[in-house]
């Protein structure tokens, strides 16, 4: 018995105009999906519990079987543990972008132009990061290289309690004013980065090339690590986790999952869709008996507002890996598939919402026919399927309880 995850961060959303009215999954040309659904159980399931704000931290642990109310502090944490940042239990770690701010001169008046540096390359990304460790990290803070413009911040001994912090990408094309950090630490850092990086020759060579510069750091998802139940003791299963992302990969560490790095898998809808599916099926010949497997374009696309960049990723997400790694799920005598979004990522509202997603779960050797002929959100709705609780979807898909 094999199962498959398919999480397609961010892919639901609401309808566009620009799309006929349309959202993103019912434009989309997904005949993979479409066929799963019309033989599967298709509903909603709320994967943000009230209270939570609709991240990719605690959608994708919930969706992985884990409560976040037990297990989740902050998102830093949880990408913290794939960087290879050794945390202490008093140490407080943080998300640390490198950000686009416009150039006014009082820096509460700046603007969020982009809050990931027109993406910023790993390469250039760590030169400008170990230059900030040189100027601003000492005893008590140290900077951390990450992946693309997604970096780290660790406060040694760090206090329980930051204040607010907002995600960059919930404030883009806003002013910076309401939004800077409540602590004076972080935001002492952060104007001071500004001054830093502003005239750094990275900065200024990606400039003169016509891409934005990484000119500021903007601190947000700030927690102390907890650890994760180890998920093959949890559900007797050995699982591996494909991602592009430190968020996802860190997950896995903590839950002591098979983390599989592909090759040229960047997080963006240009991402190695072959490679992750080819990885996917190399970890089910070799034994694994669960993958959870992690897309995050459409989430990139949702944040940039990019109509059908949005489009063309879940068409890419059904023929360049579902397509293949169904061919080769077909190939054993019993398998199951769960298909679903961490959460929603509205095109025209550029960040997350924590309203239900819709969800499908497919079993071969157990068909059922849901009517469903489009899977989308509201064909989801339309079956009357619901499921509030999203951290237990886990043990019904794994047929534990």
């Amino acid at each position: 018995m094999k199962y498959l995850v398919l999480l397609c961060d961010g892919m639901s959303d609401y309808a566009v105009n620009e799309l006929g009215g349309k959202t993103p999954m019912e434009a989309a040309d997904k005949p993979l999906m479409n066929r799963l659904a019309s033989r599967a159980e298709v509903g909603l399931l709320n994967t943000v519990a009230e209270g939570l704000k609709p991240g990719s931290d605690v959608a994708n642990l919930s969706v992985l079987g884990y409560d976040p109310f037990k297990y989740y502090s902050g998102r830093s944490p949880l990408e913290a543990a794939n960087i290879g940042v050794d945390l202490s239990n008093d140490d407080v770690a943080t998300r640390c972008n490198l950000v686009t701010l416009s150039d006014e001169p009082d820096f509460a008046q700046k603007t969020m132009v982009d809050y990931c540096a027109d993406d910023i390359s790993t390469a250039e990304a760590d030169i400008l990061i170990k230059y900030l460790q040189e100027q601003l990290g000492d005893e008590v803070f140290s900077f951390y290289t990450g992946v693309s413009y997604r970096h780290c911040l660790v406060w040694k001994n760090g206090p329980d309690k930051i204040g607010a912090l907002t995600p960059p990408h919930d404030i883009t094309t806003q002013k910076i004013t309401d939004y800077l950090p409540q602590n004076e630490q972080f935001l002492e850092l952060t104007q001071k980065s500004y001054e830093l990086l502003k005239n750094h020759p990275v900065n200024l060579k990606r400039m003169a090339n016509g891409h934005r510069p990484a000119n500021s750091i903007w601190l947000w998802g700030s927690g102390k690590k907890k650890p994760l139940e180890d998920f093959q003791k949890k559900y007797g299963l050995k699982g591996s986790v494909i991602s592009a992302v430190d968020l996802i990969k860190g997950i896995g560490r903590l839950a002591s999952l098979e983390v599989i790095d592909v090759a040229g898998a960047t997080g963006y809808i240009d991402t190695n869709f072959e490679g992750k599916a080819q990885a996917c099926i190399d970890a089910f010949k070799r034994g694994q008996d669960f993958v959870y497997l992690h897309v995050e374009a459409p989430d990139e696309c949702g944040h940039r507002a990019e109509i059908q960049n949005k489009v063309k990723a879940i068409e890419y997400i059904d023929k360049r890996i579902l397509a293949p790694v169904l061919e080769a799920l077909n190939t054993y005598d019993d398998y199951k598939v769960m298909i679903l979004p961490d959460h929603a990522t509205p095109l025209a509202l550029r960040t997350h919402v924590g309203i239900p997603v819709p969800y499908l779960i497919y079993h071969k050797r157990s068909e059922k026919e849901s009517g469903v002929v489009n899977f989308s959100e509201q064909s989801a709705a339309d079956t009357k399927v619901y499921f509030d609780t999203g951290y237990l979807q886990m043990d019904r898909f794994l047929d534990k309880k």
